[in-house]
């Protein structure tokens, strides 16, 4: 009888301690994109394709769907001088993403796009907006500013100082640079701080061939194309010519519109992790994640 006890005891102490753990865990969220070898994103996955660590320590994938919150997007256009001979292809390459990415059916929401040129400084030509004609009419407004250099960095810090005025539930910045001189007087790290804290993914494509200057400014656009991409969960592609732009935009949409939300265990701990990570549980694929961030509730 005394062996019985002894096992009962063990038995429920056993059961209780993964109640005890779960109570204690939050849930947090990605949105992950997965794409094969062949750079297509990947369909029908679920929890165990998943593989998601804080800071190295992995944690329990809960749920895996569709994502089909809206997204707010930034397109940051050069129109600048080093643009000059692009701009016929960049409104070709442009008109094609729009409609991709205002082509939303009841299910998956609007997304709400805004056009911005980068030359001499950021200029709204289409403000944020769901209207296809609008944006394809703000498309339409972009040509080459003559004797003209771009504020990429300027522009990445405005939109995301917009994101967080307008709580931004999902952010994104698309950015189409040429290699042209960087007129941002902005260090590196002054633009990735505010990019990492509003939560938004960086995608930057840019034309031309890699290693555009050796001055103080263009290396500081080079560590923010690399970093802000990757760290965001963003991608940064490099295009020879623009006639290649409107197939790699294509790539970008088609990632866009085929994340999931992945959602996971998050322990409650006073100190938050600083680096979350997500991979493919297979071969063959690649993961990247942007961590949603968490809304802060609002004061009274």
């Amino acid at each position: 009888m005394g062996f019985c006890r002894r096992t009962a005891a063990a038995l429920f102490i056993v059961f209780i301690a993964p109640a005890t753990s779960h109570a204690q865990a939050v849930q947090r969220s990605l949105y992950v994109s997965v794409l094969n070898d062949a750079g297509a994103p990947v369909p029908d996955l679920g929890p165990s394709d998943f593989i998601v660590r804080e800071d190295g320590l992995a944690r329990e994938v809960l749920r895996v769907a569709p994502a089909t919150d809206p997204m707010q997007i930034a397109v940051l256009v050069d129109n600048s001088q080093a643009a000059r001979d692009d701009i016929a292809d960049l409104r070709k390459a442009l008109r094609a993403f729009v409609t991709a990415m205002t082509a939303g059916s009841a299910t998956v929401g609007k997304n709400e796009l805004a056009i911005i040129g980068l030359a001499d400084r950021p200029t709204i030509l289409t403000d944020y907006t769901s209207d296809r004609a609008k944006l394809l009419k703000g498309v339409d407004r972009i040509f080459s500013t003559p004797q003209s250099g771009t504020l990429l960095l300027q522009a990445i810090i405005e939109v995301c100082q917009g994101f967080k005025r307008h709580e931004a539930a999902r952010p994104v910045i698309v950015a189409i640079t040429t290699e042209g001189p960087e007129l941002s007087d902005r260090y590196y790290d002054l633009v990735l701080e505010p990019l990492l804290a509003s939560g938004a993914a960086f995608h930057a494509i840019v034309l031309g061939p890699p290693g555009g200057g050796t001055s103080d400014a263009a290396r500081d656009r080079g560590v923010v194309l690399d970093r802000g991409t990757r760290e965001t969960g963003g991608r940064h592609d490099n295009v020879l010519t623009s006639m290649s732009l409107t197939s790699k935009l294509g790539e970008v949409a088609a990632e866009l519109t085929h994340q999931y939300k992945v959602t996971y265990a998050h322990p409650q701990s006073l100190i938050p992790p600083e680096h979350v990570t997500v991979a493919a549980a297979k071969a063959g694929m690649t993961a990247r994640g942007t961590l949603i961030k968490e809304r802060q509730p609002r004061k009274p």
